[in-house]
C-alpha cells in the first residue's frame, strides 16, 4: 500500500470509551495531529470475550482505520493488546503502538514490595501478563485483581455512582489488606474512575496509568511522519462508535470533557480481515 502522508490521521481504538483516556494523552503530546477514534462499544466489554472474537474485532477495526487513511494505529485497549497484538502486527502495514498493564514501572517504584493490578479477566489470564509477572515479579508480590462490572460503569459514564464506588471498594480491599502501595490501572476505562480510586486508597499510595507513556512512544514511532506545527487548519478529532442509539455522543462528551458528535459505524459494516 502507498504510505499515508504526514498529515494523515492517527487511528485509535478500544473495546469502548475507555481508550479516550489514551486519546487524551495523545492529544496533549501531539496537538497538531488529526485523530480518529473508534469505540467498539457495541461489543464491549472485551474482557469476557473469547480470544478469537477479540482477534477478529481488532483486525476488523484496524482494517477500517487503514481504509480511512490512518498513518498509524494505537491499540488503546489492554485486553486487545494482550490477546491480539501479535497477529495484528504480523499483517498490519502501519506502525502499531499498543498499551499493556504497567507492571514493570510499578515493580520499580513500590516500597512495600506489593503491587495490585486492576484489569479485566481476559487481560489477567493472558500469556502477556504472565510474562510481565515472571519478568518483574521475582522480588515483588504482584496481586492480580479482576474487576467485572467496572467497564460497564464507565461505558455509562457513571464515574462517581454508589455502584461504581461499591465495586471499587470490593476490588481494592484485598489489595490494600495485603499491603499494596502501588495500584496499576490495567484497563483504559479505569483512569476515568481515578478520583474514586484515590479516595479509597488514600493519598500515600501510587496509581499508575500508562497513557502518557503510550503517547510518547507513538510520537517516537511517527518520527518524520509527524504533522507540521505550521499546518493552516486546527487538528481534528473524529469519534466513531459501534454502539447503537444516540447515547454514544452524550457518554463520549461526558468523558472527553466537551460536546462532541459521535458518528455511527453501522453504516459501513466492519468485516473481519487477516
Amino acid at each position: 500500500m502507498k504510505m499515508p502522508a504526514a498529515d494523515a490521521p492517527i487511528g485509535v481504538f478500544d473495546s469502548g470509551v475507555g481508550g479516550l483516556s489514551v486519546l487524551r494523552a495523545i492529544r496533549a503530546e501531539l496537538p497538531n495531529e488529526d485523530l480518529l477514534y473508534v469505540a467498539d462499544s457495541g461489543y464491549a466489554p472485551y474482557g469476557d470475550r473469547d480470544a478469537g472474537f477479540i482477534e477478529d474485532r481488532s483486525a476488523a477495526i484496524a482494517g477500517f482505520l487503514i481504509d480511512e487513511g490512518a498513518k498509524a494505529i494505537v491499540v488503546a485497549c489492554n485486553t486487545a493488546t494482550v490477546v491480539a497484538i501479535e497477529k495484528l502486527r504480523a499483517w498490519c502495514p502501519l506502525p502499531v503502538v499498543a498499551i499493556e498493564p504497567a507492571i514493570k514501572p510499578a515493580a520499580g517504584i513500590t516500597q512495600s514490595g506489593v503491587i495490585g493490578v486492576l484489569a479485566t479477566r481476559q487481560t489477567l489470564a493472558s500469556a502477556n501478563v504472565a510474562r510481565l509477572c515472571a519478568a518483574y515479579g521475582q522480588d515483588v508480590n504482584i496481586l492480580l485483581q479482576p474487576c467485572p462490572g467496572l467497564v460497564e460503569q464507565v461505558e455509562k459514564a457513571e464515574l462517581d455512582s454508589p455502584a461504581s464506588r461499591a465495586l471499587l471498594e470490593t476490588y481494592l480491599a484485598p489489595l490494600l489488606a495485603a499491603g499494596a502501595d502501588t495500584i496499576v490501572l490495567g484497563c483504559t476505562h479505569y483512569p476515568f474512575l481515578l478520583p474514586l480510586v484515590r479516595e479509597i486508597i488514600g493519598p500515600e499510595r501510587a496509581i499508575i496509568d500508562p497513557a502518557t507513556a503510550v503517547a510518547k512512544e507513538l510520537a517516537r514511532r511517527l518520527g518524520n511522519q509527524r504533522a507540521s506545527a505550521l499546518r493552516p487548519e486546527p487538528a481534528r478529532t473524529r469519534f466513531l462508535s459501534s454502539a447503537a442509539g444516540s447515547n454514544a455522543s452524550s457518554v463520549v462528551s461526558a468523558l472527553w470533557g466537551s460536546p462532541v458528535l459521535v458518528e455511527p459505524i453501522q453504516a459501513r459494516p466492519i468485516a473481519a480481515i487477516g
